[in-house]
């Protein structure tokens, strides 16, 4: 029997059935899982926010249920779609054993320093770097020690409707750019990213916004230009449009400035991995972060020279730059077995 990977996003939702570390079929929907005549072996959740958990998968019940719960303010996009999805497949299979997987967990290495905001000690054991898109950033750093197993410094770019950057050194996080909660950092769909917490704090005081929306649903590339997808957005500015020019600009000074950060905490740069819908499907968008980060060692190969490689280094660049299709659930079903949990 297959084991069944359920990754839900805060833009997507996508179900696999996994034998043999190899997607055999795909679903929309948990009915259309439980539609198919075969149960699956067991069934793994991609889980966003873990708190403190280690990087191994953790047997669902009703007390995991109630902790991830209490953590739904830290990833309000992201926690409720998931737990409802853990609800939907306890109650569809409740004889099968189910785990979570968690994004945070992968970044439990970075050191002490890069995770501490300077807050008072009664905050900061809780108020700290957590990171997310773990499950992404392991698979894509674990295939590029594959493909390129002497590039010890690596950047694992996640761009799609949300996105950070990971620095990895050995296989192993040392610095993202989301931090206490995924609202941090890069541009993304619908949300802005890195904001000064004093700007927060004056809207707080001056304005009766719902903040909790503005900072989560109604920023990123739809504020700045009235669409979330960067296709879009893309499209209208080869079209002349001056506001998703704007975007565009705004997207790519956050992103090479943190391409900066990210190769400093490094302390130099071997690698660089685009994943997620954007870093996957828009060359335009890869090219334009490239161009940009040129001074980092990047090229990448002509357009008329693309093919189905996962590499896109351009001859002569002093980085390598690849593209790694996202596998969170091949990432959550090989963390299972190697837990020596059924699958």
């Amino acid at each position: 029997m297959a084991t069944l990977a359920v990754n839900a996003g805060s833009t997507s939702v996508k179900l696999s059935r996994i034998e043999h570390q190899r997607r055999v079929q795909t679903f929309d929907a948990v009915e259309d899982a439980v539609a198919t005549p075969e149960r699956p072996a067991a069934v793994v959740h991609r889980v966003v926010h873990g708190g403190d958990r280690p990087n191994e998968p953790a047997a669902i019940d009703d007390a995991l249920v109630a902790e991830l719960r209490d953590l739904i303010d830290l990833a309000p996009l992201h926690q409720p779609a998931g737990l409802a999805l853990i609800d939907q497949c306890r109650a569809a299979w409740p004889d099968v054993p189910q785990f979570a997987c968690f994004d945070t967990a992968f970044h439990a290495t970075i050191p002490l320093a890069a995770r501490t905001y300077a807050l008072p000690r009664r905050l900061r054991d809780t108020v700290r770097v957590y990171g997310f898109h773990g499950l992404s950033h392991s698979w894509s750093a674990r295939r590029v020690a594959e493909l390129a197993p002497e590039a010890r410094r690596v950047i694992v770019a996640h761009l799609g409707g949300g996105q950070s950057l990971c620095s990895v050194l050995d296989g192993h996080s040392i610095a993202t750019t989301m931090g206490f909660t995924p609202l941090d950092g890069l541009v993304m769909a619908t949300r802005g990213g890195s904001i000064d917490p004093g700007a927060v704090l004056w809207l707080a005081k001056h304005t009766d916004e719902d903040l909790a929306t503005v900072l989560d649903q109604e920023s990123g590339l739809l504020g700045l230009c009235g669409t979330d997808d960067m296709h879009e957005v893309l499209r209208r500015r080869d079209g002349g449009d001056a506001d998703a020019a704007f975007a565009i600009e705004v997207s790519l000074h956050r992103c090479n400035a943190l391409l900066g950060a990210s190769a400093a905490a490094l302390g130099g740069l071997d690698a660089l991995v685009f994943t997620g819908g954007i870093g996957e499907h828009s060359r335009a968008y890869r090219d334009l972060v490239v161009e940009r980060a040129a001074w980092l060692g990047l090229a990448v190969r002509d357009p008329a020279d693309d093919d189905e490689r996962e590499e896109i280094t351009a001859p002569g660049a002093a980085v390598r730059t690849f593209v790694i299709e996202a596998a969170e659930d091949l990432e959550m079903v090989r963390l299972l077995e190697a837990a020596g949990h059924p699958s």
